[in-house]
């Protein structure tokens, strides 16, 4: 089996907001990747992401952090979000990636795998569930804290369909 990977949008922010939202996403693939590279006004902001502008206690997640000197884990269960990612400096944007199972399905909960290493503070990997059959057409990352998406910041959203 072959598979594609098309682009759906790319977004670049001109300048700082509290979030970016990926809208309209058509439900033509069976799964979603979005690559971002997201930096914080206020350095080791957590960063988290909600489907459909649902901010209701649907979400759970469990995340794994190392330094390279230690390891510590997380656990959230019937959050408002999925633990996304932190980042380490106002400078250092890291990378950032997402995979959106099965987002189209309307007869099963969504998982979203989420990768992120920054050069400067650590890297991790979260899964999370959100506890909803609603097929997904639109993403939203913002701080959990209120601080600013710096400008330059960009993501870019993959639809992947398999051939």
């Amino acid at each position: 089996m072959t598979v594609t990977y098309d682009k759906i949008a790319t977004t670049t922010l001109g300048s700082a907001q509290s979030s970016i939202s990926l809208t309209s996403i058509p439900a033509t693939y069976t799964d979603l990747v979005i690559v971002a590279s997201v930096g914080s006004a206020n350095p080791t902001e957590a960063y988290v992401i909600r489907f459909n502008s649902d901010s209701g206690s649907n979400y759970s997640w469990t995340r794994v952090t190392g330094n390279g000197s230690s390891a510590t884990s997380a656990r959230g269960t019937t959050q408002t979000y999925i633990s996304a990612f932190e980042i380490g400096s106002s400078t250092d944007k890291g990378v950032q990636l997402i995979n959106v199972n099965n987002y189209s399905n309307t007869t099963t909960y969504k998982t979203a795998l989420v990768r992120n290493s920054t050069a400067s503070y650590h890297t991790s990997a979260i899964v999370g569930l959100w506890q909803s059959t609603s097929a997904i057409n639109s993403i939203t990352i913002s701080s959990s804290g209120g601080a600013n998406i710096v400008s330059g910041s960009t993501l870019t959203i993959y639809g992947v369909k398999a051939a």
